[in-house]
């Protein structure tokens, strides 16, 4: 591998835009290649973010033999056949999440990378904030005594084009897969994984859940209240509530940059933590740090956190009734 670590990103809408600016941010990273399936946006990216080489087709970069690693910005649906094309041409992956459609997708996913040896991570930002980092650390010292219990939501009101990304069900939409994870991926890094799942959702003329409400069960009688929608803005804040007090992600919980903490007895804590650019950057800096350890995991995000977290995700649809016929 080279001195700097070259980059292609395949799928070049919003979220693809967000990376490459933060991509520019980290020292030791090279943004060498875009690829759309259309020629022209993909020349106008790369013209914008002064990358070297645009391609009209996902398979032109994937083959291209001077990128190190890919970063996967397709809709859902497509995350499992791009992020397969990639390890067939001997690229690392870095894949938006959810990594898969399903629990089998996810696994498969998994597996290809063990047996090419490349590396592979579900593109779950939100683990590498500085904030989230905090939360980690709080919680593995006891600050705040037992966890009881959880809340945290995810509300933002999205234009309503049932053709869109976000309502479209062939496009994998619906709140559940689109922000419904970062709560669901908050409970997993706290309390783990329930032993029972109850949810309720209302769904939209388009077929995909608006709104999604779970009651995450756990056998330490632990309780996770969690919701999400794309028909509404809400707080977007997080609360953990334990024996001896408790923590506060403020909003955005998912990269928050303030944590309120309150110890039974003590004048409440309020702790900034800055993050870099729009977040990204420690995520981008968690890739380099194992690609260059010849790492085909990080152990922050492991492929079976991935795992479990595909299998939370799949439970909730299954209690609401929500399916994707193409997954």
């Amino acid at each position: 591998m080279s001195k700097k670590i070259k980059w292609g990103i395949i799928g070049l809408g919003k979220i693809a835009h967000i990376f490459a600016h933060d991509l520019a941010l980290v020292e030791q990273a090279e943004l060498f290649g875009a690829a759309s399936r259309d020629g022209i946006k993909a020349k106008e990216f790369a013209q914008r973010y002064n990358t070297q080489k645009s391609y009209a087709s996902y398979e032109a970069l994937a083959a291209d033999p001077e990128i190190d690693v890919i970063y996967i910005a397709t809709p859902h649906v497509f995350h499992f056949e791009h992020t397969l094309l990639c390890f067939e041409n001997n690229k690392s992956v870095l894949c938006e999440k959810p990594m898969g459609m399903n629990g089998i997708q996810t696994q498969k996913m998994i597996e290809m990378s063990k047996s090419k040896g490349l590396f592979l991570m579900e593109g779950l930002w939100t683990r590498f904030i500085p904030a989230t980092e905090k939360l980690i650390d709080l919680l593995e010292r006891k600050t705040i005594g037992d966890i009881i219990f959880m809340r945290a939501d995810f509300g933002f009101k999205a234009a309503r084009d049932l053709d869109g990304r976000i309502y479209n069900k062939e496009l994998g939409g619906g709140s559940l897969l689109d922000v419904g994870i970062y709560p669901i991926y908050l409970s997993l890094l706290t309390l783990g994984s329930p032993n029972e799942i109850s949810a309720a959702a209302r769904f939209t003329p388009s077929g995909v859940d608006g709104y999604c409400s779970m009651m995450f069960h756990y056998d330490h009688q632990s309780k996770a209240s969690l919701e999400s929608s794309i028909e509404a803005n809400t707080p977007t804040e997080a609360h953990i509530y334990g024996t001896n007090g408790s923590i506060t992600l403020h909003s955005k919980f998912h990269h928050s940059e303030k944590l309120t903490l309150r110890i039974h007895g003590q004048p409440e804590e309020v702790v900034e933590v800055k993050y870099a650019g729009n977040g990204y950057v420690h995520e981008i800096i968690e890739v380099h740090r194992c690609l260059r350890s010849g790492l085909i995991e990080s152990e922050k995000h492991s492929h079976q956190r991935s795992l479990d977290l595909s299998e939370m995700l799949e439970r909730v649809s299954d209690q609401i009734g929500l399916n994707y016929d193409n997954a």
